[in-house]
This record gives structure tokens, C-alpha cells and sequence, in this order.
């Protein structure tokens, strides 16, 4: 069973942020084994997404690191913000 990495992402995410609508989740590149994932919040989220001293980015990306090990892929995840 394939793991939604989309899906997996924005559903860690959007509970922290304050504008879950501006949330998205795009995958950029999926070449074999390896997968390029862009998160991209509201710029006000941002710090939020990825904590004190990247404590909740890294934890997110140990959970989706996790899964793509178990289908033998790796995962890159970048973080970006965006103004509305």
C-alpha cells in the first residue's frame, strides 16, 4: 500500500497552523527512489511549522521519513511560506 505523503504532511500540519486554508502540500519530484515534497503556509505559520530550534519540522520529517523507509524511498521536504 502506497503511503499519500501529500496527505500525511498536511494532516500533521494543518492542526498547528492559524490559516489551515493556506496550507499546500505539492510533491515537485518523484524520480525512482527519491521524492521532493513543498509545504508551503501562510507566512504568519511559519515559525509555527517549524518550532523552536526546527523541533516540529524535524519531528514531522522523522514521521514521514519513516514511512518512506518501509517502500524503500527518501523523502525531501521543503519548507516555504508564502503572503497573501
Amino acid at each position: 500500500m502506497a503511503i499519500d505523503f501529500e496527505k500525511l504532511i498536511k494532516n500533521i500540519i494543518v492542526p498547528l497552523v492559524v490559516n489551515p486554508n493556506d496550507v499546500l502540500v505539492k510533491i515537485i519530484s518523484d524520480e525512482g527512489d527519491n521524492i521532493t515534497i513543498q509545504l508551503l503556509v501562510n507566512e504568519a505559520d511559519l515559525g509555527r511549522v517549524i518550532g523552536k530550534g526546527g523541533k516540529i519540522a524535524n519531528a514531522m520529517r522523522t514521521i514521514v521519513y519513516a514511512g518512506a523507509s518501509k517502500e524503500n524511498k527518501r523523502v525531501h521536504i521543503d519548507i516555504d511560506s508564502y503572503q497573501f
